[in-house]
């Protein structure tokens, strides 16, 4: 076996274990039976035998499930949706693994394509872990946040201060908000929970993004959640919904070309944020430390009538997300707490 082959060989199998530790039973057995067949050198074999990205910077696995999940979603694959929670069929192991390799041989031409589009997961529950950071902030400044999203996907996390939080028996957020989010809460109270929270403006850029006004597109993003994981989707869908009515607005762009020319721009009497969520994994790593000399640059910039701040939740290994606050022109830099990748349960320090 190749190194190439090995290293898929071992994303197919680490994605299916983490799947399974994350409670989607579906994915972790499927990603295990692609394993096996991917070894003896089966149809998942032949699917990837010409796709040349990074195994895991690419999330493979996530993009050979979603590309099948999406056609079962879309009605193009209905052996396979009747083995899907999430359009309305009953798991079966046996049935769903079959009606998985026929999808891969019927549609392969598709699946090739498919194949080339970037993993998508705008998880609107990790807000229950970045609203900390951003009371945070407006607790610390009076002025209104300017917010500077990357690896946005379809820009659903900037609509958080419309959301409704129940944190453990704390409550945040508008009583009649159109989406309320809940998680286990570990560690401290908030401090700052009942600071008023308000947005100037809201943008962000993707090398994908999402266009939520676009059936085909909106479609593909919930491809990429979990079959059986549906009270994930009708989170996304009522996000999707609010996203619409915020005008969020998003671009085409790297993440350090954007963050260049937003950075250049100072508002007064506003609080700048970047922030991000699970993606800075998928970035190279040249990418990284030109952000962070472009943060580094703009926080040395900044003043206490334009301050400016980087929120992040990011993986600190696989078992769980760091929330981690920087900010200028202090030079404050702060772990607030730990998370799941999902944000199920947010322990706060």
């Amino acid at each position: 076996m190749s190194d190439r082959d090995a290293l898929i060989l071992q994303a197919l199998r680490k994605q299916g274990e983490t799947c399974g530790a994350m409670r989607s039973r579906i994915y972790s057995d499927l990603l295990a039976r692609c394993a096996e067949d991917f070894a003896a050198g089966g149809i998942v074999a032949k699917l990837l035998a010409s796709w040349s990205g990074h195994p895991v910077l690419d999330n493979i696995p996530l993009r050979l499930l979603g590309a099948a999940h999406f056609l079962a979603l879309r009605g193009d694959a209905p052996e396979l949706a009747a083995c899907f929670p999430s359009t309305g069929g009953r798991y079966d192991a046996a049935r769903a693994w079959a009606a998985l390799r026929e999808t891969f041989e019927r549609q392969s031409a598709r699946m090739q394509q498919h194949l080339t589009e970037q993993v998508q997961t705008n998880e609107v529950r990790r807000c229950c872990a970045l609203i900390g950071g951003f009371l945070e902030l407006a607790r610390a400044h009076s002025s209104p946040l300017r917010l500077l999203e990357i690896g946005a996907s379809a820009g659903l996390n900037q609509c958080f201060e419309q959301y409704r939080y129940e944190l453990g028996t704390q409550r945040v957020g508008p009583a009649d908000a159109p989406l309320t989010l809940g998680c286990e809460w570990r560690g401290k109270p908030l401090a700052s929970s009942d600071v008023a929270l308000r947005v100037a403006s809201r943008r962000g850029c993707d090398l994908s993004p999402i266009e939520l006004r676009d059936p085909e597109q909106r479609l593909r993003l919930e491809s990429f959640f979990w079959p059986d994981q549906v009270e994930r989707l009708a989170r996304l869908r009522a996000a999707c919904d609010c996203a619409l009515r915020s005008g969020v607005t998003l671009e085409r762009a790297r993440a350090g070309d954007w963050l260049a020319r937003e950075l250049s721009v100072s508002v007064p009497r506003t609080t700048s944020v970047l922030f991000h969520s699970v993606m800075w994994l998928y970035v190279p790593e040249e990418e990284r430390a030109r952000i962070q000399s472009l943060m580094a640059e703009a926080g040395a910039r900044a003043t206490r009538e334009a301050p400016l701040a980087w929120l992040s939740m990011e993986g600190h290994n696989y078992d769980f997300c760091e929330i981690r606050l920087r900010s200028w022109p202090d030079g404050a830099d702060r772990v607030l707490g730990r998370c799941h990748y999902h944000a199920e349960w947010v322990e706060w320090l």
